[in-house]
């Protein structure tokens, strides 16, 4: 089904969705180079129920943000664009083919009738086959642009070394001290990703779910949100600290002005990606300044819409929201630059001499 009133509804959406549930994997702290993570079951589900979730947002003709001219019911993969990163395990791609799932599910109606007559539905009840280009980094580092990057090393020695950093690391001390004998042999430093030893530990080690002491498990996620808050944001737009969402505005420029085009066709542009685009994207277009608890590490399963519309006197606007995980049911508006929405043309300009364009 094709809804052809263009009377509401919106242009088309830009998606940043974070990956699901995934098994322990090791970042360097030094590099940010990490070990491969594999989704798992718990996590296909998430990002299963995150397509449900934007197939009843946008691809439903009675909610306000009905994408005009869209397939509702059989996709049109001329209609949708995804790309994903490929590396390590793979967790975020086969993240990005289960969220396909939930966008467009299995249907009876994508049933074909060949030149004999002969009628053909796709396995497992009516699949829907939807291509993700996947990028591994040294093929296209939009969107792990901090990986082997020497001048965000550079950051990371200057942010370790910060007065701020030390004070917050002492203060972390005691309750590193006395989380060490739940940490398996990971290190307990606190320039190390220990909350997602802690999170696997306590999601799948029924043990350790029984043992590990009230409380260890919110405190390890607080110093995770705090150091990668300050890991992936810095003190101007444009400077290296932002490099996680940088490299991946120039797609989310072309992505929503070809939207603005007749011949365009794509409606939904869906770019399935780590944790840290979304701290640096929240930073660079003020959005943590009125609502601060976004700052942190974002939830698995977790979306960012770019929403593009166009008002009644025909200018092009953007309007952000986000959506945290399982833990959010909806939508929440976001401000960007102090606006709910501003336009298309002022979305680039502000954000322009953010933007990397080449490595």
């Amino acid at each position: 089904m094709v809804n052809t009133s263009t009377a509401a509804g919106l242009i088309g959406v830009v998606l940043l969705a974070r990956h699901g549930d995934s098994t322990t994997y090791y970042q360097d702290p030094t590099t940010y180079n990490a070990t491969q993570a594999y989704i798992t079951p718990l996590g296909e589900q998430q990002e299963f129920e995150l397509g449900s979730f934007l197939r009843d947002t946008y691809l439903n003709p009675d909610s306000p943000s009905f994408i005009q001219n869209i397939s509702t019911d059989v996709v049109d993969v001329n209609q949708l664009a995804v790309r994903a990163d490929a590396g390590g395990g793979n967790g975020i791609l086969n993240s990005a083919y289960a969220l396909l799932q939930g966008l467009y599910p299995s249907t009876q109606k994508s049933e074909i009738t060949l030149a004999n007559g002969t009628k053909v539905l796709p396995p497992l009840g009516g699949y829907q086959y939807v291509p993700v280009q996947s990028l591994e980094y040294w093929q296209s580092p939009s969107l792990t642009s901090w990986m082997d990057c020497e001048y965000f090393q550079l950051h990371l020695t200057r942010l370790y070394a910060s007065s701020s950093f030390i004070n917050m690391s002492t203060t972390a001390a005691p309750f590193l001290t006395a989380l060490k004998p739940y940490l398996g042999g990971v290190s307990n430093n606190f320039t190390n990703m220990i909350y997602d030893y802690v999170n696997v530990q306590y999601t799948y080690n029924q043990t350790y779910y029984k043992t590990l002491p009230p409380t260890f498990l919110e405190q390890a996620r607080y110093y995770a949100d705090w150091v990668q808050s300050n890991v992936f944001t810095d003190s101007a737009p444009s400077s290296i600290g932002q490099i996680a969402i940088r490299t991946l505005l120039p797609e989310v420029f072309w992505a929503l002005g070809n939207m603005t085009k007749s011949s365009n066709r794509v409606k939904m542009n869906i770019q399935e990606v780590d944790y840290k685009p979304f701290i640096s994207l929240f930073n660079v277009t003020n959005a943590t300044l009125t609502n601060p608890e976004i700052a942190g590490i974002p939830n698995y399963a977790s979306v960012v819409a770019l929403e593009l519309s166009q008002d009644s006197q025909g200018q092009y606007e953007v309007s952000m929201k986000f959506k945290n995980g399982t833990q959010d049911s909806q939508f929440r508006q976001l401000e960007m630059f102090g606006n709910t929405s501003i336009t298309l043309d002022s979305f680039i300009q502000q954000l322009f001499t953010t933007t990397i364009n080449s490595t």
